[in-house]
């Protein structure tokens, strides 16, 4: 098995109604994950609101939550900033909280600067001082800059650069990575909308938000491409679609944490600038999730 292949779902980051980190809430949280079948957690992505979060809060937050993930199941941390030495800061900090993988955003300020020989210098300059393993995080819809084929294809030979994660839903660009990396490389899905074709391309598993509500489904899904029962991925793949596109691009971190809150998760509100999703789209999550039949009932069993 490669490593970080699997399942991991990126979670959010609760916070209370002052504003606070709510650590008692995260701690259930993981918990929670914990006991179900998810390879592991990320710390730190979009979805935990990481460009929200103070550095003493991000910190915070990977303690905690190494505290509650055990040593045999990965975690990975996003370390991604603006500067290469913020970047390498932060990473080191990570590494010395206990996260396994780094997970390393594009760089996105000067957009126009952000060519393929800077990035690659940017993320070789990072994994080669990293004291963990470092995972590519191409995520085009907040940053604007992608990661081109030929700057995956040069990193993907570092030594410590042992994977990526795709976030948009390009599956000819997935194949692309897949085709043009070694195989002990990890190319991970990050677009619940386009899963299964993800899976059916050769991808070794995601990071979904998804995965943080219906984690079965995602595993199901995977299983079933795996064993060359198509139409019945697909159909997985159908039932999860409306979920899926809610908690993604129609109502991102906002609606991922009030389908949480729904499912008796500790999410809190998003951190300003974002707001809070208004009461319809609740009542649209709320029959999202009861169609799946993962709702807790009144009694805590769920329908």
């Amino acid at each position: 098995m490669k490593r970080f292949e699997g399942i991991f779902t990126p979670i959010v980051t609760p916070f209370l109604e002052h504003g606070g980190l709510d650590e008692i809430g995260l701690r259930q949280n993981v918990a929670r994950w914990m006991a179900s079948p998810l390879t592991g957690l990320v710390v730190l992505g979009s979805n935990g609101e990481a460009p929200q979060l103070e550095d003493a809060e991000a910190d915070r937050v990977i303690d905690i939550v190494r505290a509650e993930v055990p040593r045999t199941r990965p975690l990975i941390a996003g370390t991604g900033r603006e500067s290469t030495q913020a970047t390498i800061a932060a990473t080191r900090r990570a590494a010395s909280a206990g996260a396994d993988a780094a997970l390393v955003r594009t760089p996105s300020f000067f957009k126009p600067q952000m060519t393929t020989d800077v990035l690659v210098r940017f993320y070789t300059a990072v994994a080669d001082v990293s004291p963990i393993p470092v995972l590519l995080y191409n995520v085009t819809m907040f940053t604007g800059v992608s990661l081109a084929p030929d700057a995956v294809a040069t990193l993907a030979v570092h030594p410590n650069i042992v994977g990526m994660k795709e976030s948009g839903s390009d599956t000819g660009l997935l194949a692309e990575f897949i085709a043009r990396t070694p195989d002990d490389f990890t190319v991970l899905a990050g677009s619940a909308a386009t899963l299964f074709h993800a899976f059916a391309a050769g991808s070794d598993g995601a990071i979904l938000a998804l995965a943080s509500l219906v984690p079965e489904g995602i595993i199901e899904m995977r299983e079933l491409v795996d064993r060359g029962r198509l139409k019945e991925a697909r159909q997985v793949q159908r039932r999860l679609m409306p979920l899926a596109r809610s908690v993604g691009g129609q109502h991102g971190v906002p609606g991922l944490k009030a389908a949480l809150t729904l499912m008796g998760f500790a999410a809190g509100p998003p951190r300003p600038p974002l707001l809070p999703v208004s009461p319809e789209v609740i009542a649209l999550l709320r029959g999202q999730l009861e169609a799946l039949g993962v709702l807790p009932t009144a009694t805590g069993v769920r329908g």
